[in-house]
């Protein structure tokens, strides 16, 4: 086994097409194994998983005696436009899995189906940072489909010229726009929302402001957005459910969400399908060897169905969708810092450093879940 040194990163779940850096081809990892770079001298700072491929990107490791790297996540800074991208892997992205390629001078990339994006350094001096859309299946050669510059003087810098307020692709580093995975790739942000975390789920988006508050928008059929309905939201809605809340993490899913508050509270809903919000699953119920269904409405609005069949014959009621933010609790009271979710799953870390995840674990996607909820397999 690879050698773990603190804040490494690790791989699991489906690996088909060898998503997980260094893990080979054609093989399910049943529990997490860390990544290995390609060259002894490299550490990876970021990732970003799609299903069918990942993208890294690594930084090049100082020599022993040499001042350390950044923290976990503390990627490069994009080079100086008039320098060549950097040797050895510092500041690159790579891809793994069925889209493969490598580039340099980078800082940090997101990873769809539809859409690679890096970020580099610009064309020319004083360009500022390049935001480039790539198809996954270029293998990063030729020309991007799609490129724009994000000039120094748009970037929100906070006190000190702080230039790293906005979180990750897909919000861009002047936290005043977005990348969509469909075109028109570049989306604007209203200039009163100040964002601080952007994410994008299949068919909705959560953002996350500088003082803690989350705004949702997108399609909503499957209560995805937070706001009660199953109603569409063309433009950010606040979460009226979570004023008066101060939130530190979002995360969104395929069609569900996630966020954590700065407390370690989790609030969680959408679409329940697999198990992705942690409550009764249809699946669950059906365990008493189904005979027929019904369904109905909480108080709440969470679409409650129940199915027949049970050992006392009575109904087994499950969750298929939740439209409010529902509160969860982890085991032992945990409190959780970090949140993140596939299309149908859900991982958090709590402050302790336990991982637990939960939702669906078939042969697709990732095969941990939160037994200590009662999602066995």
């Amino acid at each position: 086994m690879a050698e773990e040194r603190r804040g490494a990163w690790f791989g699991f779940g489906f690996c088909g097409f060898g998503q997980a850096l260094g893990s080979g081809r054609g093989r399910q990892v049943h529990s997490p194994e860390p990544l290995r770079a390609p060259g002894a001298g490299l550490d990876v700072c970021r990732v970003s998983a799609s299903w069918s491929y990942t993208a890294f990107v690594t930084r090049e490791r100082p020599p022993s005696g040499a001042i350390p790297t950044p923290a976990l996540g503390a990627c490069p800074a994009p080079s100086p436009a008039s320098s060549p991208p950097p040797a050895g892997g510092g500041g690159q992205v790579e891809l793994s899995g069925f889209a493969v390629g490598a580039v340099g001078g980078c800082r940090d990339a997101w990873a769809s189906e539809e859409l690679l994006v890096v970020l580099r350094a610009g064309p020319g001096p004083g360009a500022g940072t390049e935001l480039q859309a790539w198809a996954p299946g270029s293998a990063l050669r030729g020309e991007p489909l799609w490129a724009q510059t994000v000039p120094e003087a748009e970037r929100e810098d906070g006190p000190g010229g702080d230039e790293t307020q906005a979180g990750p692709l897909p919000l861009l580093p002047c936290a005043r726009a977005y990348v969509s995975p469909r075109p028109p790739f570049y989306q604007p942000l209203a200039p009163t929302l100040r964002a601080r975390r952007l994410e994008l789920g299949a068919e909705h988006a959560l953002l996350l402001d500088a003082a803690g508050q989350v705004f949702s928008w997108g399609g909503g059929r499957h209560g995805q957005l937070g706001h009660g309905t199953l109603e569409a939201e063309p433009e950010p809605r606040l979460l009226q459910a979570l004023q008066g809340l101060t939130m530190a993490e979002v995360a969104a899913g395929g069609w569900h969400s996630v966020c954590v508050s700065e407390a370690g509270d989790i609030y969680i809903w959408g679409w329940n399908e697999s198990g992705q919000l942690a409550l009764p699953t249809k699946s669950v119920a059906e365990d008493g060897k189904t005979t027929s269904e019904a369904s109905g409405l909480n108080e709440d609005g969470s679409e409650v169905k129940r199915v027949a069949g049970g050992g006392d014959g009575a109904p087994t009621p499950f969750i298929a969708v939740q439209p409010f933010p529902a509160l969860l609790d982890l085991p032992l009271g945990s409190d959780a810092v970090k949140a993140s979710c596939g299309s149908r799953h859900t991982a958090v870390v709590t402050r302790t450093g336990e991982l637990y995840t939960w939702g669906w674990g078939s042969s697709t996607d990732v095969t941990v879940r939160l037994t200590a909820l009662g999602y066995q397999k």
